[in-house]
């Protein structure tokens, strides 16, 4: 049951729990903690626990994370990377934003090509990688069967992302988004954490870039649109490694690092 006024606050298992929770976390650590414990989307608890209980063979000697994965990368980042949600054998495995799966292998080398990775690979949480004034997050927290949450599951999920560029709010210059899912579901996290987002919200693509003015003790920032790393795109050739490069470069450039 959800917690009523004047009674005990929303638990994990609630569905305001996200909403509930998000606004009073006082830094990332504690966003990030409060992120792990959620349990309010039943669909996505039963996938994801499903998932790290049954593994896949190549992974069968592995012990997955199975629960929400929080954002990656130093709280005081200037760009952030906003993806779908973690992938059944990828984040939901390791346990960290894009490490472990196809996908990932594409961002993280481009991001070191661009000087803002330690390394080109992400393989598990102990792995040594560092990100440099990026942060890594997404709408959905927990991985959707099929890589398709809910507009419910999303809309439950957007205080965390919210409240994480609410928290990045004093540094950050710009976004890039991630596809269409996470370009749509930006904006508005991006409303709630106090910038003005326009009206009617501007049309994806890879490349589109949208300026929104300071609000709210929030500074300019820069929006972008990238094509999703998804393997379906990197194989079709939709995006290639000179294309992400690219943009991440730009948005390198826009975020001042």
């Amino acid at each position: 049951m959800s917690g009523e006024p004047g009674g005990a606050p929303p638990g994990p298992e609630d569905h305001g729990y996200p909403a509930h929770r998000a606004v009073r976390c006082g830094g990332l650590p504690a966003l990030d903690a409060a992120v792990v414990r959620c349990r309010a989307c039943p669909r996505l608890v039963a996938w994801r626990e499903r998932v790290g209980a049954e593994r896949r063979a190549a992974f069968r000697d592995w012990e997955y994370w199975a629960r929400p994965v929080p954002g990656f990368g130093p709280p005081d980042a200037a760009l952030a990377v906003v993806g779908l949600a973690p992938a059944a054998h990828g984040g939901n495995r390791t346990g960290r934003m894009f490490t472990g799966d196809a996908s990932g292998d594409f961002l993280f080398a481009a991001l070191h090509a661009v000087g803002l990775a330690s390394q080109p690979t992400a393989t598990h949480r102990g792995d040594g990688l560092e990100l440099y004034g990026v942060r890594v997050t997404a709408p959905v927290r927990c991985a959707p069967p099929q890589n398709r949450p809910t507009g419910a599951e999303r809309d439950t999920c957007r205080p965390w992302l919210a409240a994480e560029l609410g928290l990045l709010a004093p540094g950050l210059r710009a976004v890039v988004a991630l596809g269409g899912f996470g370009w749509q579901a930006l904006w508005p996290a991006l409303g709630a954490a106090g910038w003005p987002v326009p009206r009617p919200r501007p049309v994806f693509g890879h490349g589109v870039e949208v300026d929104l003015p300071a609000g709210r003790r929030r500074g300019e920032l820069r929006v972008l649109g990238c094509y999703h790393p998804s393997q379906r795109n990197t194989f079709t050739g939709t995006l290639t490694a000179d294309m992400l490069v690219a943009l991440l470069t730009r948005a390198r450039e826009l975020a001042g690092l």
